[in-house]
């Protein structure tokens, strides 16, 4: 009779060590199609960023007659050109009426220089401008979820 209670325990050891593995299972994926749904909402939210910021380059350009120059190709100085885009686009008054529409969850550093502030992609890495006159249109650069540039998940306004 003791063999067969150790036997029946054992048998109820796999079963629940059985439950425990499917569960992990259904866990791993739950939060892969999670982590999936969270990197396209990222990407839709740079994406209307990346429309904002081309309005206001549109309107710019309008007034101007040219688009702001950066021909700098160095990543790390993106937090400077982008700000002086910001304040370039900020100058106008109708691309001053489309950067109002970005989410001010988007905007760092706006305390201290209103018409300054640094615009952020989603996965919070800072934006980057260029343009090089003779260009067709300026590119807007974001890291990506891996917040390094110059890698292959980069995203820019280009491919948009």
């Amino acid at each position: 009779m003791a063999a067969f209670r150790n036997i029946y325990n054992a048998v109820t050891l796999i079963e629940m060590l059985i439950v425990v593995a499917i569960i992990a299972l259904l866990a791993t994926m739950i939060l892969t199609v999670v982590v999936r749904i969270d990197n396209q909402s990222k990407e839709k939210n740079l994406h209307g960023i990346f429309t904002l910021l081309d309005s206001a380059l549109h309107e710019y350009h309008t007034y101007i007659g040219k688009f702001p120059d950066q021909p700098e190709k160095n990543y790390a100085n993106a937090i400077i050109h982008i700000e002086q885009l910001y304040a370039d686009l900020h100058s106008i008054p109708s691309s001053r009426t489309v950067l109002e529409k970005l989410n001010d969850a988007f905007l760092k550093n706006k305390a201290g220089a209103p018409d300054k502030p640094e615009i952020y992609d989603p996965w919070g890495s800072v934006l980057d401008y260029r343009y090089t006159p003779g260009d067709n249109f300026p590119e807007i650069f974001s890291a990506g979820k891996d917040k390094r540039f110059d890698t292959p998940d980069d995203i820019t306004s280009k491919t948009n």
